[in-house]
């Protein structure tokens, strides 16, 4: 058996980003290894020292603690130089040779780069056969089954292939760990598009009438022309938009929206709010500190921002903000809970979900 390959997806261009967070946090779990990477390249792969190493560090860490991350599996060495007359034997083949598990669902993915977006219509020809023939050798469920691990076949080009499992409770439920979107067509810009993604990563499905109900009090700090406020308003909320530039007219003329021409770095509520959105752009450093302001003195119930990255160690960059917002929290008594991760809709940036609650 050789599950040593823990191979991750991310953004093309945040190889290196992923690669440091990875090893840190493998360091710290106790599995012990080395980075694999190429620029641009839409992947990494963490090569671990044990046998089944990859499996086991999956064991010990949260994919949702993973910020570069948008999908994992544990998976044996690159298959290369498939037949073309025959890829299939190969995969089976490692099947046998690294005792991997029968899976309860297949998907056959690519990096999100453009030249392995071309594949999308040779995974789309593949897929049917592979399934078939793994279902045959009892390898593959019949129908899916989340229960029990599901194969990823990540393409590099249609003769390269990693193969590996992952738990479908401990990674992401999108293929390619991608959540398409269509843009709305009334809203006033595609940035909203980063705001409904990142409620629907960060809030559960059934708890959205509750924690994003009509009515609820939000604050979009550097708002417009309006494309976050747009997704409060479409949820029915009563929103207070911070900029000093104009607002969608559309939008204004909802009745939701109180437009206050102010700095949003000084900008402060009369009470606290349901929601603070933000999508500032500005240093992570300064962010930080206007987002540990709003949630150590307790002005909003839950918060979603972005923090924009430099253009170098932008790994560190989001671990020192992050730790910037928690001492301001905990200097007022008062514990955050942060979740970050880097969307398919964000660029140079990250989104983070924060919400605090009183140390007793």
């Amino acid at each position: 058996m050789s599950r040593n390959h823990l191979l991750l997806y991310c953004r093309p261009g945040f190889e290196s980003d992923m690669a440091g967070e990875i090893q840190d946090k493998a360091a710290e779990a106790g599995v012990y290894g080395y980075v694999k990477t190429k620029a641009n390249s839409g992947y990494v792969v963490y090569i671990t020292q044990e046998d089944d190493g990859a499996r086991q560090l999956m064991n010990r860490l949260s994919f949702d603690n993973l910020i570069f991350a948008r999908q994992w599996c544990a998976a044996v060495p690159l298959i290369n130089d498939l037949p073309q007359g025959d890829r299939i034997g190969p995969i089976l083949e490692a099947f046998a040779e690294h005792d991997l598990p029968r899976c309860g669902d297949l998907i056959l993915e690519t990096a999100d780069t453009n030249e392995a977006k071309e594949l999308s219509g040779f995974c789309k020809k593949f897929i049917n056969p592979l399934r078939q023939t793994l279902r045959k050798k009892g390898l593959l469920t019949d129908k899916p089954n989340a229960k029990i691990p599901r194969l990823h076949c990540f393409f590099l080009d249609s003769s390269n292939v990693y193969i590996g499992t992952t738990d479908t409770r401990n990674s992401s439920p999108w293929p390619g760990g991608i959540l398409r979107l269509k843009f709305p067509k009334t809203a006033p810009s595609r940035s909203t598009l980063k705001l409904e993604e990142a409620f629907h990563y960060f809030v559960p499905a059934d708890e959205w009438d509750e924690r994003l109900a009509p009515g609820m009090k939000a604050v979009d700090l550097g708002a417009a022309p309006g494309g976050w406020t747009w997704q409060l308003v479409n949820r029915s909320m009563m929103v207070t938009a911070v900029d000093n530039g104009p607002m969608n007219k559309d939008l204004m003329e909802s009745g939701q929206v109180t437009h206050r021409t102010e700095d949003a770095f000084t900008f402060k509520p009369e009470k606290r709010v349901d929601w603070m959105v933000c999508d500032i752009v500005d240093k992570p450093a300064r962010s930080a500190e206007l987002m540990g302001r709003w949630l150590a003195h307790r002005w909003c119930r839950e918060a979603i921002f972005n923090l924009k990255l430099p253009m170098k160690q932008r790994w560190m960059a989001v671990q020192e903000a992050l730790e910037k917002i928690e001492e301001m929290c905990l200097e007022r008594d008062l514990k955050v809970t942060l979740k970050c991760k880097q969307l398919f809709h964000d660029r140079e940036e990250v989104t983070v979900h924060a919400i605090g609650e009183r140390i007793r």
